[in-house]
């Protein structure tokens, strides 16, 4: 609904990937008023994680991830997790009740490079859509614009591969997928950003 719904949506991608409960409103509570991103993520220790994130990105009515399971289980007990979660914040704030999200999510696995490849390329150029709905059959008319809204877009992974120095950058494992694409620097992914742009993936 609001960058404060973002927010809490990629701070529970964090907490909520951990092998402890996770009681977000209690860590809250014991930070001060207008604590940041960056504080939170310092403050809290959330011990083993369940799964390795390689990319994400929420878009207004749904959200993509990209994990890897590092304990038994994991991906399922992260899902169940971030949905009460983020459930439970959402009908309060807005005094509602009952499901949020439309069934159970939904989960492929990846069996293939190529088809890695393919998520994290597909991950990463969802926002596209939000600024030019019809690329991938029209291809883009305003190649810098997209490019400049996928690198300032700050509810997605992106950001953190093209080098800049935030907080979110701890929700994700970027050595996760080193052996499947050159992302030691930033322009390595850049480069690559701009043959995904070429060929509508």
């Amino acid at each position: 609904m609001d960058n404060k719904c973002r927010e809490r949506f990629m701070e529970l991608l964090y907490f909520c990937n951990s092998t402890k409960a996770a009681r977000i409103d209690d860590l809250h509570k014991s930070l001060s008023q207008g604590s940041t991103l960056r504080s939170i993520f310092e403050t809290y220790d959330r011990g083993e994680k369940l799964v390795d994130i390689g990319a994400y990105c929420l878009m207004p009515n749904h959200f993509h991830l990209l994990v890897k399971e590092v304990r038994a289980g994991g991906i399922a007990l992260f899902m169940q997790k971030l949905s009460t979660g983020y459930t439970m914040y959402f009908n309060t704030r807005y005094n509602r009740s009952g499901a949020l999200f439309q069934g159970k999510y939904k989960a492929r696995h990846v069996t293939g490079d190529r088809y890695l490849k393919y998520l994290f390329s597909y991950i990463h150029l969802n926002p596209v859509k939000l600024v030019e709905p019809g690329w991938k059959k029209t291809g883009i008319a305003q190649r810098a614009n997209a490019r400049t809204y996928l690198a300032e877009y700050q509810y997605s992974s992106f950001p953190d591969y093209c080098g800049n120095k935030r907080a979110e950058q701890d929700i994700i494992s970027m050595e996760m997928l080193t052996d499947y694409y050159d992302l030691q620097t930033p322009k390595n992914f850049k480069d690559t950003v701009e043959a995904w742009l070429d060929h509508g993936e």
